[in-house]
């Protein structure tokens, strides 16, 4: 869909800054396009936060944080319970307003606002749940312990599924008893926006708050005093910068980080089921840009060629690019210039490197779709560990496919990366099963399966795939700290 031809009630009616409850214009006065990366023509413009402003949306939040911790928790869960019947009334305007901004399809993404919903409905209830323990100190003492919500806190979200995180990721916190300021993702920020304007009226002033911007928001954040917890989902380098930034005020923080991720199979697993997890695995529905993408598979030389035969046959039948905003799309757009070349810089290395290109590689020829950053959905193989291919993320349509016969070797080089957040094991053998998950270096493993979350389930990785664990009861818990508190009862 061309930016013209956006239908009314799709685009926010705001171009401000959302916080203390009510809209601002940025102070220094900076705008920015914001970009429909199907045919890189500018939709809007959105307001670009300083430090200034800022600092207005964390003293807005540190103000109202004193009436919402005090609110009774299961008064909390209500009103996150409203804001989830605000989204999922809402799903399909939010899903073609995220597709035209960020490129993934409007199909897959209709889904997001619903998966939202289900995180505020899941965090709502467990409002009642952050307690404390009593701790047996003989006669005469009474010491127990009390979780309270540590005060602001900031939350930079990622582009691939902005309205989903910017949802989502306010849950846990406000549900502990904290206020949240969200920064959107500078490529595509206004389904946050959006947001604002649908949620606007449910929480109390300075509860919720939302910012768009860039870099010097995001530091601006990470540094602010008032600030309590900084959490971003977001690239391994900006990790590290929101890590060090955050260092100065010891500042606890959550990252959601990248990942190089593994899928294994064995000589056993079914292979008509494990076609599917490949295809499926590497997330070619939003051009590869998520970071749980299962972008290396190991396959066992018995079945390797089979199997890597059958994928390149089945990926241009599921995947072929298109325009975001159509409802037949299955594959959409990256979502900027600077990641499509990002994606071709890859495609040379990994040929000069010697890989071999056995599907896509290149930008497709419809003329309909020249305009736009779309890549065909890419696959390597006699791909080697010491290849930049191979360690690198590289967040786009690109999967490296390795041959295996020793597992010792195969596992050496599956942990062999700075990464470690999911993998995926293909088996009919339970103990093999078991055996290759408590070996392999990752904070969340699928076992004939792939690419799918379970709400509930603890997600996040290891090593430099991140700190902390989301969509849990633990991330309820990472909003909070611990009081003891001792009575003297004699």
């Amino acid at each position: 869909m061309r930016t013209k031809d956006i239908p009314r009630g799709i685009l926010p009616t705001r171009t401000q800054l959302f916080y203390g409850g009510a809209w601002h214009a940025p102070r220094s006065g900076e705008y920015a396009d914001t970009i429909n990366p199907a045919y890189d023509e500018p939709i809007m413009k959105a307001p670009m936060a300083g430090a200034d402003d800022v600092d207005a949306a964390v003293t807005a939040a540190n103000i109202a944080f004193t009436s919402w911790r005090a609110m009774p928790p299961q008064r909390r869960g209500d009103l996150l319970r409203k804001a989830a019947a605000v989204l999922r009334k809402n799903a399909h305007e939010l899903a073609m307003l995220d597709a035209l901004n960020n490129g993934n399809p409007v199909s897959t993404l209709a889904k997001d606002a619903g998966i939202a919903a289900d995180g505020l409905e899941y965090f709502a209830g467990l409002a009642t749940e952050v307690k404390g323990e009593t701790i047996p100190m003989g006669s005469g003492n009474l010491n127990y312990t009390v979780r309270e919500p540590l005060g602001v806190v900031a939350r930079i979200i990622a582009y691939n599924h902005p309205l989903m995180f910017a949802a989502l990721r306010i849950a846990a916190p406000l549900a502990a008893g904290n206020t949240v300021v969200v920064k959107a993702p500078d490529q595509a920020p206004l389904s946050t926006i959006r947001l604002a304007e649908l949620i606007e009226d449910i929480f109390p002033p300075g509860v919720v708050n939302f910012l768009t911007g860039g870099r010097e928001c995001g530091e601006a954040l990470t540094r602010h005093p008032l600030v309590r917890k900084v959490t971003l989902i977001g690239g391994v380098p900006t990790g590290k910068a929101v890590m060090r930034s955050a260092a100065d005020g010891l500042k606890p923080v959550l990252l959601e980080l990248g990942g190089k991720n593994a899928l294994i199979a064995y000589p056993d697993a079914d292979i008509d089921r494990l076609v599917g997890g490949v295809v499926g695995g590497m997330n070619f529905t939003w051009s590869g840009q998520s970071c749980g993408s299962t972008s290396r598979v190991f396959l066992h030389e018995s079945i390797h060629d089979e199997v890597l035969d059958a994928v390149a046959r089945e990926l241009p039948r599921l995947h072929k690019p298109g325009i975001p905003t159509d409802p037949a799309t299955t594959m959409g757009s990256l979502v900027s210039r600077a990641q499509l070349e990002k994606v071709e810089g890859f495609v040379e290395s990994a040929r000069a490197d010697g890989a071999r290109l056995v599907a896509g590689g290149k930008r497709p020829a419809d003329p309909a779709l020249a305009k736009g950053f779309f890549f065909e959905p890419t696959i390597f193989a006699d791909v080697k560990p010491h290849m930049r291919l191979a360690r690198e993320e590289v967040f786009g349509p690109i999967m490296s496919v390795f041959r295996w016969s020793d597992e010792d070797e195969m596992f050496e080089a599956v942990n062999g990366v700075d990464y470690g957040l999911t993998g995926s094991i293909w088996t009919r053998d339970i103990a093999t099963a078991h055996r290759a998950a408590s070996r392999i270096h990752t904070g969340y493993v699928w076992v004939n399966n792939s690419s799918q979350h379970f709400l509930g389930a603890p997600f996040g990785g290891v090593k430099q795939s991140g700190i902390g664990r989301e969509e849990c009861f633990e991330e309820l818990l990472e909003f909070t700290y611990t009081k003891n508190v001792n009575v003297k009862l004699d």
